[in-house]
């Protein structure tokens, strides 16, 4: 915004509030505007998007309370005066201008002072009346509104959302579609590896800016549905593996599912009990950053229902087996 456009322009009036009003009315009386003219509401109307633009300046200064006061003195001591060019040769203005209305503040009028109005002019004299340095970071003249380095565009809003997904689309990764709360479609992709909980950044995909700033973002958590028969541990898989006890007990060759392949044919050995892990290798999940195994665990199928002729043979069976106690030391070691 131009140095003029301080003294010219009541940004009370563009917003039509009060001048004593609070924070809290002046952030209600400008969202109702915003929403009234913003462009997205009056396509290809530019008077609507002109006044669009007036009342997200006009924000961007009263809106910001430091910005608001420095406003409202520079009012105060402007009465609306309008600066003229300065002679040459000198910095004096001309009846009515800048010399008028700041002369008295450094003991005179400015010709008497010698400042020079030819570079940086009004934003450098009065850099210094705020603390701040003119032509940098801290003078009027921003063309985002308001003093330099304060009051540009404001960034949109963040959006959280939450989405979710199959275990193999969270495992494998993939490109999905989601609808947004405003009804538009953004594709998203879902890396491989993603873990049930994690949150990914979505840039620009969030609320627009009101005044020409850039969009926020939408911060989407992701959940994964469980798996009938795989779970995550890290990036490896895990899966339990039924065998019989005849199975485990003289070895066997078993096959082995996996997630979203064929299956893979795994070697019991004889005598393996239950829980025992073999480890199928890159069998897991694939990420960029590694990848994970399968492991399988063996569970030990006890049968729930034997003919008589086969419980008399188990019976025989364990009459000749080694008089054994599987739990002695268990029972040692608790005792100890």
């Amino acid at each position: 915004m131009a140095s003029q456009d301080w003294f010219d322009k009541d940004f009370y009036k563009v917003l039509g509030v009060a001048k004593d009003v609070t924070p809290a009315e002046l952030k209600k009386a400008y969202r109702k505007l915003a929403r009234k003219y913003h462009p997205d509401s009056n396509p290809g109307n530019p008077a609507a998007e002109a006044k669009f633009k007036e009342i997200s300046e006009a924000h961007s200064v009263i809106g910001d309370p430091a910005q608001r006061k420095e406003y409202d003195a520079v009012r105060a001591m402007g009465g609306g005066a309008r600066f003229t060019a300065p002679r040459a040769g000198g910095g004096g203005g001309q009846a009515g201008g800048f010399d008028d209305v700041f002369g008295g503040m450094f003991g005179g009028g400015a010709r008497q002072q010698g400042y020079s109005y030819e570079q940086g002019g009004y934003d450098d004299l009065l850099g210094g009346l705020f603390n701040r340095g003119g032509g940098g970071g801290g003078g009027f003249g921003s063309s985002s509104g308001g003093y330099r380095g304060y009051g540009g565009p404001t960034r949109g809003r963040d959006v959280i959302a939450s989405t979710t997904v199959d275990f193999i689309t969270a495992t494998h990764g993939d490109q999905i579609t989601l609808q947004t709360q405003d009804g538009r479609a953004i594709k998203v992709k879902i890396p491989a590896g993603v873990a049930d909980g994690q949150k990914i950044k979505l840039r620009g995909q969030g609320q627009h800016s009101p005044d020409g700033g850039e969009s926020g973002d939408i911060v989407l958590t992701v959940s994964v549905r469980k798996h009938p028969v795989f779970e995550r541990d890290g990036l490896n898989l895990r899966v339990s593996v039924p065998v019989t006890f005849v199975e485990a007990t003289l070895g066997a060759t078993i096959e082995v599912p996996t997630l979203g392949g064929p299956p893979v044919k795994l070697r019991i050995a004889p005598g393996t009990p239950s829980g025992r892990i073999l480890r199928v290798k890159g069998r897991g999940v694939v990420t960029p950053k590694g990848t994970g195994d399968l492991l399988a665990e063996v569970q030990v199928a006890v049968p729930s229902h034997l003919s008589k002729d086969a419980e008399a043979k188990l019976e025989a069976f364990a009459a000749a087996l080694p008089k054994e106690n599987p739990r002695d030391d268990l029972l040692s070691k608790a005792r100890d």
